[in-house]
């Protein structure tokens, strides 16, 4: 059974995103019959073909079918409509999703315009990857094929110590480091060995949307904390939650906002983790991309209490699909990690650790931040220079920034910046507001947008004028 594609024809007088009727449209189709398990839905070219609306639109509201796990992606195959369907879902509900996902999460397989947490992936040295890849392929032996070490691969163990002490300024042993599944899965370490539900934390507000939303989902009590140009506002933490259990910092480089954390700050949040016994853990999550001097020394590197857990992510610095992290715990607590990690299953692939040992230990990592520093603060200018001539310093406002993946433009005037983020959204691109990255605290109306795959002048230029095409009728 094929479905009539007129029914999925979107209305552009309604407020719901075009992806997002898209996404009603075939649900409810599976819900009343009209589509049946097996049926091929059109691919993704040939219906925005048929609607005109831009690919993007469509695939988003594939991916997110497809992980709802109404549709199954079969490569050459096409797409059809998942055999473990009966046909008839729970028609009663709403035929809304559980939340409106970013972007990021939304798509899988296509690379959106202004993506956030995306490196350059046409930047990235394959070659090398492979290489070194094969090489441990044609070399592995029996007892490679046995159970990892929960801890994580000891030669990658090793050369990130080594890195973080020439390159972050952390004295850490070997035994310190602790590979996970990706930054969500070093918190769910944190979590599972050092707290309890109902413990309660600051957080930085506005904050990382996505740490906020599994520390919350993990039982944990989120005090938003204001965030100034000197970063986290200590003494406003104390006074809101002066028994908090822990801190989630970004320090170098505050997600969202770009700011670092001052130096007198540094020393009272690690004064007040000190007096209460308190927890601090540090996202590092791009220090390595400053282009103005030389990257900040780490929290970590002040720690003379062993309060600071350090987390560091090669998502940014490689490539995401790795999903490789790692974790710097104090010495005295070495075994309690390494009893937790025991039984939550260590961090994943040992092929995958031991391929990024080879990299960082040949030398390519280094060489590769090196050029990716240059490459990235061409392609921040890129974009700058297009929103600056696309908008106009009357409506956007792009404060000046010394590292970082992405742009945060202020709207000059009061805006309603989801709204603007969904008009846009809707129409293939993929930039954030930055309101939803706060928990209480009101934020000048903003948006983010990643930079990092923009591979010329030209190609900035010509999706910001999409984007103001998007916008337009708002502004």
């Amino acid at each position: 059974m094929a479905i009539d594609t007129r029914l999925l024809k979107p209305s552009r007088n309604q407020q719901e995103p075009i992806y997002l009727q898209l996404y009603h449209r075939v649900r409810d189709a599976i819900a009343n019959g009209q589509l049946g398990p097996g049926d091929r839905v059109p691919s993704v070219r040939s219906l925005a073909s048929e609607l005109n609306v831009a690919r993007g639109t469509v695939e988003a509201a594939w991916q997110m079918l497809i992980g709802e796990g109404y549709l199954i992606a079969r490569g050459p195959a096409g797409t059809v409509v998942s055999p473990q369907l009966d046909g008839r879902t729970d028609a009663g509900q709403p035929a809304t999703p559980a939340h409106t996902p970013s972007p990021r999460a939304a798509t899988r397989s296509a690379l959106l315009p202004f993506q956030l947490g995306m490196p350059a992936l046409d930047a990235f040295p394959r070659k090398s990857w492979v290489r070194l890849a094969g090489r441990r392929l044609r070399s592995m032996q029996v007892a490679d094929l046995t159970y990892p070490d929960a801890a994580g691969y000891e030669p990658l163990r090793r050369a990130i110590a080594s890195y973080l002490g020439i390159s972050r300024g952390i004295a850490c042993s070997p035994q310190q480091v602790f590979i996970t599944a990706g930054y969500r899965g070093a918190l769910d370490l944190i979590c599972r060995t050092l707290f309890r539900p109902g413990d309660a934390g600051w957080f930085e507000d506005p904050g990382y949307i996505h740490a906020r939303e599994f520390l919350q989902r993990a039982g944990m009590k989120l005090v938003p904390v204001p965030v100034d140009d000197d970063g986290l506002n200590v003494e406003a933490g104390r006074r809101r939650a002066p028994r908090a259990r822990f801190a989630v910092v970004t320090p170098t480089h505050q997600s969202p906002l770009g700011v670092a954390l001052s130096l007198p700050r540094r020393l009272a949040l690690l004064a007040w983790a000190r007096s209460r016994d308190a927890w601090i853990v540090e996202d590092d999550y791009d220090s390595e991309f400053r282009y103005h001097g030389r990257p900040l020394p780490a929290l970590k590197s002040l720690d003379r209490d062993g309060r600071v857990l350090y987390t560091g992510t090669f998502s940014k610095v490689l490539y995401p699909g790795l999903r490789l992290a790692y974790l710097v715990v104090p010495e005295a607590r070495i075994a309690d990690f390494a009893d937790t990690a025991a039984w939550t299953g260590g961090g994943g692939s040992l092929l995958l650790q031991s391929v990024a040992a080879d990299f960082i230990e040949q030398g390519h990592f280094v060489r590769h931040l090196k050029k990716m520093r240059g490459l990235y603060a061409t392609r921040r200018t890129w974009l700058v220079d297009a929103l600056t001539q696309g908008f106009g310093d009357a409506l956007l406002h792009v404060p000046p920034r010394a590292g970082g993946i992405h742009v945060l433009a202020h709207w000059t005037t009061p805006r309603d910046d989801r709204r603007l983020a969904q008009a846009a959204n809707s129409q293939g691109l993929a930039i954030q507001p930055l309101t939803a990255w706060c928990m209480r605290e009101s934020a000048t109306p903003g948006m983010m947008l990643g930079f990092a795959n923009l591979e010329s002048a030209r190609q900035a230029h010509a999706q910001v004028r999409r984007l103001h095409r998007a916008v337009a009728d708002l502004l």
